[in-house]
């Protein structure tokens, strides 16, 4: 095999390691700090390899090299999505140290490789020394894995920092590469240097306030905080920033490691800034070639929130190896001082024997702080400032955070990132996890109130950023899972063809934007009398329906799709207006109502995102058809068979936990205050933190009796075995029987029944409600369950029940969790809705809604049931809404709806 070859990449920093250490010494006693990257010289980077072979205690490394070692052609699999590996893919792994742990992905890269004349595979090690890069590539090179990379995966390597290795990536050195050449050129050079602005350029994200610290800096202060409300960032990668393609037939895949829980370095904030940067493309789909998604990737390592004993036992062995690599730190700031001129008193004053290694686990902030005890007083003179040391004082030098799951998510969010899977170590300390950039991202709110507070978890009306996510997952859904050959059907007999909805959404928003600005309508007008209400029939009678929109009975009456597209764009721009008047005041002076305005564009974007759940549902039975309808393009296509692993063994560590509770006797909130009366009055007499729809309104309080409830909803292995014993040939629409085989219905195609068999069952509430009774149980009441799901939160400090993907966090149901409480993980339910045995109707207080007349009162019938929570394709903004209210009717089958079952006590 080729000797490796090695890039030294220009250097981004601003500042030199002996500007930091003389900043980090200048601070308040308390404060002091020096640069974490004197830990990793030649002989550091030697010394942390001594714990990572010879501290068992260090039980990081063994941990991430178990998964390594047990699930690398996995991983590799997932990584490359539905297409497999291509020629010419990269592989660049930040901080890359000895690659032992590595070597088990590039044999699995090598073994999904084809042999070739050039390697299929490039990979990259990016780290700080060049010598010791070269040692550890020439190793790989030389040993028994050298010929099994050979002609498959190309190895080599980067000197420098990870910002170095960011510009790199966007100054183009990777097309670079592929142009069969390891090195980099001099244009390429000069591109990355000219491309440092904004990721690589420390001083300028200081100076804007969005601080993107070195990982291997120590600085304790926390980066511009970011609201879990903020939209995501878009991809950095833009035509404009950076001459990295973002067609992946100009420039294959991308594959960022970044392994060891380097990520902990970080603050937290820090993390999610760093993360973000990451120059990764959104995953695409080549449907016309029937490729599937495929696209860009990080596998991140991350240590959990694990007991404070056992962390501070790895970051202090016995035997001395972190001391010794923690120590060794102190030699770098002599080595600085010496290159600089410094005298010998500054010089001696770091010699070892006058510190100590001082390390604790910070409770509060999870995270293990190394630092170092000064044993001795100190005063020095260093450019011109006077630097006191006290005997006793501790300088900081390193942190590592630990990540509980739910931390994990949150990071995720924030970087605009999304799991793909999940490994976690045998132990259960440890975890990988594969990600990508999704196309559109809505953020879950860390809290949530159980308790029915006035308190609004999210702004009260949608930004702009979020309109322009929904607007991208809409047209997702409708452009991209949607075949021409289906847009004129109807999926389900009880819905419209599915180009009336593509029509309905932008038509809805015009008619009360119009009527809100007493403005005409868009252009063409008469879109308001085909599309301004959809269906929802009788079940038994079709004929019995609410008042709705008469729309053309023949295929070629109905407008063109292109005319229905034009017609969204030129609304979605009047929506950017009226936020730009509403903003400026303008709306104000022209006598419009700004708490009127607020709740029109509140009601719009949740009538769209219930909308996006109903085409979804509505779609999912047509997934059997040949021409029916696509898997969602961009998404990594979940592997049914490692998820089946991940979800029994959670399965068996919840086996212990009670799987039934009483509840009761109680008194329960439902509903919140918001006088839609008052929008058009100049000073109401009361002020609304959310708005909600009619059934929401007023707060009131129930009693609850004491009952029994399941903590799991009824599985579809439970009703299977019900169903048999039935000998019923009707099954739920979620299933499909071949030949006496059920499958189950997902949104990538049917899956077999041992697959989905601890799903909820998503069915209608007289199938459900059938089961329970035959188990001697009823369905809740919706005062009953709503106390249930408040217990349920309050098993976990975080977020609330039954965060199961909501807002497409992933496009799957899976089995129900009971929680963790020692890690304040809340339960879920799997990810769908839950019928409640109460009917929908008026209740004390309710007043129909000015703006939506009929949103509830035309379906006080009788026939449809309050539903409460939320499914996965719930967005966290209506689901993180404790008073949300969803109704049925009670045998519609169709919808993302679960339940379980309760019992008199």
């Amino acid at each position: 095999m080729a000797s490796p070859q090695i890039v030294t990449l220009p250097n981004t920093l601003s500042s030199s390691c002996l500007e930091e250490i003389v900043q980090g010494l200048n601070k308040p006693t308390g404060e002091k700090t020096l640069p974490t990257i004197l830990l990793y010289d030649e002989r550091g980077l030697r010394l942390y390899d001594d714990i990572t072979t010879k501290a068992p205690e260090y039980y990081l490394f063994a941990a991430e090299e178990q998964i390594l070692r047990d699930s690398s052609d996995e991983i590799v699999r997932l990584m490359h999505g539905e297409r497999g590996l291509r020629n010419g893919t990269v592989v660049l792994e930040l901080g890359a140290g000895a690659l032992r742990k590595t070597s088990h992905l590039l044999k699995a890269l090598a073994n999904a490789a084809p042999v070739a004349s050039l390697p299929t595979v490039t990979y990259l090690a990016l780290d700080l020394e060049k010598r010791e890069l070269d040692r550890t590539l020439s190793l790989i090179s030389t040993s028994d894995l050298g010929p099994t990379l050979e002609d498959r995966v190309r190895i080599g390597g980067l000197c420098g920092t990870y910002d170095d290795g960011i510009a790199y990536v966007r100054g183009g050195g990777l097309a670079d590469m592929q142009q069969n050449s390891p090195f980099l050129s001099p244009a390429a050079l000069r591109a990355s240097t000219d491309l440092l602005e904004p990721v690589a350029n420390l001083d300028a994200w200081n100076k804007e306030g969005r601080s993107l610290p070195s990982p291997l800096t120590s600085e304790d202060d926390a980066t511009s905080p970011s609201s879990v409300h903020r939209a995501p960032s878009p991809s950095i990668l833009t035509e404009t920033q950076s001459s990295y393609s973002l067609d992946y037939e100009e420039t294959p895949p991308l594959h960022f490691l970044f392994l060891g829980s380097s990520i902990g370095n970080f603050t937290r904030d820090g993390a999610a800034n760093f993360l973000q940067s990451l120059p990764l493309r959104q995953w695409t789909s080549s449907l016309e070639q029937g490729e599937g998604s495929f696209g860009d990737t990080l596998l991140l390592g991350l240590d959990h929130d694990n007991e404070p004993k056992l962390i501070e036992l790895a970051y202090n062995d016995p035997a001395g190896y972190t001391q010794s690599f923690i120590m060794n730190g102190l030699l770098g700031v002599q080595k600085a001082f010496q290159e600089s001129g410094m005298g010998p008193e500054a010089i001696s004053a770091f010699d070892q024997n006058q510190w100590d290694y001082q390390e604790k686990y910070n409770t509060a902030e999870k995270r293990h702080e190394g630092r170092y005890l000064s044993t001795t007083k100190k005063a020095l003179k260093l450019n011109g400032a006077d630097i006191l040391i006290d005997e006793g004082e501790t300088i900081h030098v390193e942190h590592s955070y630990k990540y509980s799951e739910t931390q994990a998510l949150e990071l995720f969010h924030k970087s605009n990132l999304q799991p793909i899977h999940r490994w976690i170590s045998a132990n259960g300390l440890y975890s990988l996890w594969l990600l990508h950039r999704p196309s559109f991202d809505f953020p879950i709110a860390p809290t949530m109130s159980n308790n029915a507070s006035d308190d609004s978890t999210f702004p009260l009306i949608p930004t702009q950023d979020e309109w322009s996510n929904i607007w991208k997952l809409w047209d997702t859904v409708t452009l991209g899972m949607i075949p021409p050959e289906l847009m004129m059907q109807k999926p389900i007999d009880l819905r419209h063809k599915c180009l009336f909805y593509l029509g309905h959404i932008p038509t809805f928003l015009d008619i009360h934007l119009s009527r809100l600005l007493k403005e005409p309508h868009t252009e063409p007008d008469n879109f308001k009398y085909i599309f301004e209400r959809g269906i929802d029939p009788h079940v038994d009678d079709p004929s019995q329906c609410h008042p709705h929109s008469e729309v053309p009975k023949e295929d070629d009456e109905w407008p063109s799709l292109e005319s229905i597209l034009a017609f969204r764009d030129r609304v979605r721009a009047r929506l950017r207006s009226v936020y730009e008047r509403l903003e400026s005041g303008d709306l104000e002076k022209q006598g419009v109502p700004t708490r009127k305005a607020q709740r029109v564009l509140w009601m719009t974007y949740e009538h769209e995102a219930f909308h996006v759940e109903t085409l979804l549902y509505m779609l999912i039975q047509k997934v059997d058809d040949p021409n029916g309808t696509r898997p969602p393009p961009g998404i990594p296509k979940p592997d049914w068979d490692a998820l089946s692993l991940q979800w029994k063994r959670r399965l068996q560590e919840e086996s212990s936990q009670e799987s039934i509770i009483t509840l009761g006797p109680a008194n329960v909130w439902l509903g919140h205050d918001d006088y839609e009366a008052e929008d058009t009055v100049p000073n109401p007499s009361s002020q609304v933190s959310e708005f909600g729809w009619d059934n929401e309104h007023p707060k009131r309080m129930q009693s609850v009796a004491k009952f029994t409830i399941e903590r799991r909803p009824i599985t579809n292995g439970q009703y299977y075995e019900f169903w048999k014993s039935q000998a019923s040939n009707q099954v739920p629409a979620s299933w499909v029987v071949n030949d006496g085989s059920v499958m189950i219905r997902t949104l990538f195609g049917l899956v077999p029944l041992s697959t989905a068999l601890e799903w909820p069952l998503m069915a209608s509430y007289d199938e459900l409600d059938s089961f329970a009774k035959s188990k001697g149980g009823r369905i809740p009441t919706e005062s009953e369950l709503r106390l249930f799901m408040d217990d349920q939160s309050s098993r976990g400090a975080v977020n609330t029940y039954n965060n199961a993907g909501w807002g497409y966090q992933r496009w799957w149901l899976e089995p129900s969790s009971l929680g963790n409480p020692s890690r304040n993980q809340a339960p879920h339910n799997g990810g769908v809705w839950e019928w409640t045995s109460t009917i929908m109707d008026q209740h004390e207080g309710y007043q129909p809604s000015i703006l939506y007349p009929g949103y509830s009162s035309d379906f006080f019938d009788g026939l449809h049931h309050v539903v409460l929570g939320g499914s996965f394709a719930t967005l966290p903004r209506l689901a993180q809404r404790r008073t949300l209210r969803n109704f049925y009717q009670h045998n519609y089958p169709y919808a993302w709806i679960g339940a379980r079952i309760a019992y008199d006590a």
